[in-house]
């Protein structure tokens, strides 16, 4: 159990990091998100340290590493996202009254 908590709070920070390098407008919010973003960081620089031979298979990517992923996630949310954040019908042109 303390193996999970671990993990949760070291996401957390690591998705509290990456979103700091990296101030946009829309980003992911919110603990939730923040914690599955520095978690899901650590996945991909774990996966990719292992395919480029840098952790064995045992290993797990380190702080450093999954805030780097976390950072890597947010520039392709970006890519996803847009540049614009949250964009409503209201928020699309401008407002013209009659």
């Amino acid at each position: 159990m303390g193996h999970i908590i671990w993990i949760i709070v070291i996401g957390f920070v690591a998705g509290l990091l990456a979103r700091w390098f990296s101030p946009a407008p829309n980003n992911p919010s919110g603990f939730i998100l923040t914690t599955l973003l520095g978690i899901a960081g650590a996945f991909l620089a774990t996966f990719i340290g292992q395919s480029v031979g840098w952790y064995r298979l045992d290993q797990g990517a380190s702080f450093i590493g999954a805030t780097i992923g976390a950072f890597v996630l947010l520039l392709i949310w970006r890519l996803v996202a847009g540049k614009t954040g949250n964009v409503g019908p209201t928020e699309i042109g401008p407002r013209r009254w009659l």
